[in-house]
């Protein structure tokens, strides 16, 4: 879809790649750290300033202790954290667990471990997306080892609640899984609601390997920078994978985050003004235009019903749509891997500027009228 904006020249809200700035202080201490030489490997588990600072965030923000050397691994990107909890931690003949629409990063690494995906529906309970608990259990089987749970939510922008933290909770203690946690949105969440890591609530700690990066926090998507925090025993099974990927990466950047890490509450504050005021100018506008926009909690993205228009295939409807309208967006079916039961939701990026979205709004809006 990207590809089809360059080609037609249309206003890209599919892909999730943010048009806003970064912080200044941060981009001079990476060009800092570039021309003082710092460009040589850092530590395969990351440079222990960053792993210090992210023991301190997650001690700071949600009262969880970990032991920067041993329970805090630096990853290229969260993506590459994922793929090593994967291939680490599940084999030949065991089964993952998630949520369907789900990152499709996550069928990716099922498939390079040999294990099998088990996709469990997000419910529609009004404008938001919500845990169906019995699908979950009964997604659940002998051969299940691991528990792939992604809050705050790409692609329908929902944060988990406590009470559906504390559900999911109690069947992976009943169980005995594992819990591999994405959390790459952890700062950008909206309107009141809350983030609340699976690994504070009772018996999850010692069984969950939290994962989050600085791409989302600090529009920094390219420096690809991740990192995973957990028991030592998950750290080490994910570090066995990630020293034969990449190795190590990231020096300069490594270093200038775990400065911009100790500071980050009051930047990240200011970047959901932002995204918060971006979310309702596309909201209104696609409603302006006569489609539904779901409820988004946080995140990049809004997903919205285009049966409106006509259209109950997302697919076509975003192939059209760059022709038509000149704005690009993505179908929600491209992240289903179970059956898909809303074929006609789209998702839309709000991680823009201001003025592309009022552009693609205008489009939108002359379309529909």
């Amino acid at each position: 879809m990207t590809e089809l904006a360059h080609r037609t020249g249309a206003v890209n809200l599919g892909q999730g790649v943010p048009e806003l700035d970064s912080p200044p202080a941060l981009l001079a201490e990476v060009a800092d750290a570039v021309l003082a030489g710092r460009n040589q490997y850092p530590p395969a588990v990351g440079v222990p300033a960053l792993r210090a600072a992210v023991a301190a965030h997650a001690r700071a923000r949600y009262g969880l202790e970990y032991a920067p050397d041993g329970e805090v691994l630096v990853t290229t990107g969260a993506t590459e954290a994922l793929a090593s909890a994967c291939l680490g931690l599940t084999g030949p003949g065991d089964e993952i667990v998630t949520f369907d629409p789900c990152y499709d990063a996550y069928p990716a690494g099922a498939r390079l471990s040999g294990a099998t995906l088990v996709t469990v529906p997000l419910a529609i309970d009004g404008d938001g997306f919500v845990l169906d608990s019995d699908a979950l259990r009964s997604a659940m089987t002998d051969r299940t080892r691991l528990l792939l749970l992604n809050s705050p939510h790409n692609p329908t922008g929902k944060v988990f609640t406590p009470d559906e933290l504390e559900r999911i909770a109690e069947l992976c203690v009943e169980r005995d899984l594992t819990v591999v946690t994405d959390e790459v949105y952890e700062h950008l969440v909206y309107d009141g609601a809350r983030h609340v890591p699976i690994a504070t609530l009772p018996g999850m700690r010692e069984r969950t390997l939290m994962i989050s990066s600085a791409g989302k926090t600090f529009n920094v998507t390219g420096w690809k920078v991740g990192w995973a925090c957990g028991p030592a025993h998950l750290i080490a099974a994910a570090n066995s994978v990630k020293q034969w990927l990449t190795y190590t990466s990231g020096a300069p950047y490594q270093e200038a985050l775990a400065h911009a890490l100790d500071a980050v509450e009051d930047w990240a504050a200011e970047l959901r003004a932002t995204l918060t005021t971006h979310r309702d100018m596309l909201a209104t506008g696609l409603r302006a235009a006569g489609l539904s926009p779901y409820r988004a909690d946080a995140g990049y993205f809004l997903q919205a019903d285009i049966r409106p228009w006509g259209f109950t295939d997302g697919l076509r409807f975003c192939r059209e749509l760059p022709g038509r309208a000149g704005v690009v967006a993505i179908p929600t079916s491209a992240f289903q891997q179970g059956v898909d039961t809303t074929p006609w939701l789209v998702r839309f990026s709000f991680c823009k500027r201001e003025d592309s979205l009022t552009e693609a709004v205008a489009r939108l809006s002359a379309l529909a009228g």
